[in-house]
């Protein structure tokens, strides 16, 4: 049987804590960013926890992720 791979795209764009929880990133955060105001880019620099619904979606691209 071969072994599940993980899908390499989502490897750059998810972080998985120690407790499990997958960390996202937010969009708007790459460039265009000298006319945005300090708390537009200070909002933008949190990493919010994903939704459980869309952790679910990706447990099996991220099977091998620690």
């Amino acid at each position: 049987m071969p072994k599940m791979k993980t899908h390499s795209s989502l490897k750059g764009r998810f972080k998985i804590t120690g407790s499990g929880k997958v960390l996202r990133y937010k969009a708007h955060k790459n460039h265009l960013l000298s006319h945005k105001s300090k708390r537009a880019k200070r909002v933008l620099n949190t990493n919010p926890v994903m939704a459980p619904g869309d952790v679910r979606r990706l447990k099996q691209g991220l099977a091998n992720l620690k």
